[in-house]
């Protein structure tokens, strides 16, 4: 499963930056994180209750940050299992490009790959999920920053328009 997204956030890029990089903003801004812990610098654990479609279930997972170029771009790579839900693993790329002083596109592109329950429910409605969590996590991040937020258009093959 692919996805990608484009978002304006009215924060300067190193703002942003620090906040996707602190646990406790992160806990507060992901949709059903119960627990964040940052196990090193690059690495984070943590655990998620999350619906997707008709699925829910408590997801225990890492993330390990990787090819980190502060304050402009990393690649997330994790993975989390949810028992008789499945599990899920995959990466995204997050870059941030100044549009202003204090204004922030942030662009991901992300893979996953996804097994058990999950798998069965259908790409399009575990998609429709997912992306619903996303735009809740951006919102949730923006407001958590003192910022706003605009979802932005993707073209169909992920490219930024």
């Amino acid at each position: 499963m692919d996805l990608a997204g484009r978002y304006r956030i009215a924060a300067s890029r190193q703002k942003v930056w620090d906040g996707l990089n602190d646990p406790e903003m992160l806990k507060q801004s992901i949709p059903g994180c119960e627990e964040l812990n940052q196990d090193s610098p690059t690495s984070f654990s943590a655990v998620v209750v999350a619906k997707l479609g008709p699925v829910k279930a408590k997801f225990t997972g890492s993330v390990d940050l990787e090819d980190l170029n502060p304050p402009a771009s990393y690649t997330l790579r994790g993975e989390g299992k949810g028992g008789v839900a499945g599990f899920g693993k995959g990466a995204a790329d997050v870059q941030l490009v100044e549009e202003a002083p204090d204004v922030t596109i942030l662009t991901y592109t992300a893979n996953a790959q996804i097994g058990g329950k999950l798998a069965q429910i259908g790409s399009r409605l575990l998609k429709g999920s997912v992306k619903k969590l996303a735009g809740e996590f951006f919102t949730n991040f923006a407001s958590n920053l003192g910022a706003e937020a605009e979802e932005l258009p993707v073209e169909e093959d992920g490219a930024t328009a």
